[in-house]
């Protein structure tokens, strides 16, 4: 009979497995989604939240943790289930987003206007935002921010760590850092989903 921590470990595994066959599973990799694993998944939390007694502290701390892990990827991934139901196909991760696309729209060329290299590299659903000081664009940085987080959101990516006073940190040292590189008067972050992982990047305009 397996251990608790046997147990644990394997629970651990299948809900990182979880979330990469979710995604091969949207990604159009697989027919099904992996219902296998949910059962196994769901028969572990189970039988442990009757036996929380026999764990020990440490046990049930972890228990506990993996379990919010579970109930948070499967709200992630019952919405876009939802979405794929109807037909919905998601251009923007939400009101953040939406103010970012507006700034967008403000500042650049029309496309037909712009050079072609110009927009290499560009996929649909990447937001973008250039400033040249932070400390003076905090709304923009706020805005970046929550794309961020709820991109992470969108595809099961933790965020406990990620809060918006490191980020508006980050930030301000990375343009600043750019800036003094190249010489140059504006840094351009970007947010862009790429093969199921959030892409956080940084250039010079």
């Amino acid at each position: 009979m397996a251990t608790v921590d046997e147990d644990l470990n394997q629970l651990e595994k299948d809900i990182r497995q979880l979330k990469i066959e979710y995604e091969m599973y949207f990604g159009g990799g697989r027919k099904r989604p992996p219902t296998d694993i949910i059962w196994r998944i769901e028969q572990t939390i189970k039988r442990y939240s009757e036996r929380g007694a026999d764990m020990n502290f440490g046990h049930r701390f972890r228990f506990n943790n993996l379990a919010q892990s579970y109930a948070k990827t499967q709200e992630v991934f019952r919405k876009r289930m939802k979405q794929k139901e109807e037909g919905f196909v998601q251009r923007h991760y939400g009101a953040a987003a939406k103010a970012i696309e507006a700034e967008r729209a403000k500042t650049q060329k029309p496309a037909a206007e712009e050079p072609a290299a110009a927009g290499a590299g560009r996929q649909r659903g990447e937001y973008v935002m250039a400033c040249s000081d932070p400390e003076r664009e905090g709304d923009k940085v706020k805005e970046l921010y929550k794309v961020l987080v709820e991109a992470k959101q969108k595809t099961g990516e933790s965020t406990d760590q990620l809060t918006l006073e490191n980020f508006q940190e980050f930030v301000r040292l990375k343009t600043q850092q750019l800036k003094q590189q190249k010489s140059s008067g504006q840094v351009e972050y970007s947010v862009s989903i790429e093969n199921g992982q959030v892409k956080l990047k940084a250039r010079v305009k």
